[in-house]
């Protein structure tokens, strides 16, 4: 389990200053700082992640997916995860997942609900995750679950993202979806000069392709992995890049035994 440090930069911490909460230090405050004095539009990469995830998470509900695992939840953010699934289905159950133990106080305490669990787990192994005691409360891995890694991947090389996605992917129940979203540059000097400022934890810097990847044999709904910003179901034509910085997003379904392809809406 990481250890508490208010002395040093933490990335639950940092995104919290980014998307404009109150759960930081002085030390994340000044590493927030610094990547917005190289990149401004990162505030509204944060913004557009929370968005997409919430997009997400309502359009999992209402396909009757009923339970989530929120992997590498970091520190509360309001509308939560069980908060937007239980406005659709209110039996939605949904755990959240970190090794930080200061998440996981916050979590305990400021998301206590029923059917909500916060799980100590690092989310790089799955099939720890899904036999966790704790998660297995509040998550049967026999029925279909959304499986959300927003904003996580990013500090995974390549390789380790695609094994750990592909865990998720051999390990949930047909029917299940995978909700991935990703920071990218298409500048990889900034991409670079961003990451050696970014002392939380390291940043890598994926492209459309490698994200792709994470989904590999599933089936990818709506427009693929496009801008979080502009992300739906039901839209699929695929959306203009504005800016250097983005944040990648998709979402896949499980393929359902004895169908080709999972519905896509």
């Amino acid at each position: 389990m990481t250890g508490f440090d208010p002395a040093t930069p933490n990335t639950a911490r940092v995104y919290s200053r980014l998307l404009g909460g109150k759960d930081h230090f002085a030390p994340d405050r000044a590493e927030a700082d610094v990547l917005l004095g190289i990149y401004p539009p990162l505030a509204e990469m944060v913004q557009e992640n929370r968005a997409f995830l919430a997009e997400a998470v309502t359009w999992a509900s209402g396909q009757g997916i009923g339970q989530f695992l929120d992997l590498g939840a970091g520190l509360p953010a309001t509308p939560a995860v069980h908060q937007i699934a239980q406005e659709v289905r209110p039996s939605a159950r949904v755990a959240y997942v970190d090794n930080d133990p200061v998440v996981l106080a916050h979590a305990r305490a400021l998301l206590a609900a029923p059917g909500v669990a916060a799980v100590t787990a690092d989310l790089r192994d799955p099939a720890a995750v899904l036999a966790d005691p704790d998660l297995r409360a509040v998550i049967d891995p026999a029925e279909p679950a959304c499986v959300i890694l927003g904003a996580v991947l990013h500090f995974l090389d390549v390789g380790t993202a695609r094994d750990v996605t592909a865990g998720y992917a051999r390990l949930v129940a047909p029917g299940s979806c995978l909700v991935i979203s990703c920071a990218s540059f298409d500048d990889e000097t900034l991409a670079k000069r961003l990451a050696a400022e970014y002392t939380a934890g390291p940043f890598v810097n994926h492209t459309r392709e490698d994200v792709v990847s994470f989904f590999a044999g599933l089936d990818l709904v709506g427009p693929g992995v496009t801008e979080a910003q502009t992300w739906r179901a039901w839209r699929p034509e695929p959306m203009l890049r504005r800016r250097e910085g983005h944040v990648l997003a998709g979402v896949a379904r499980a393929r359902i035994r004895g169908l080709q392809r999972a519905p896509a809406q």
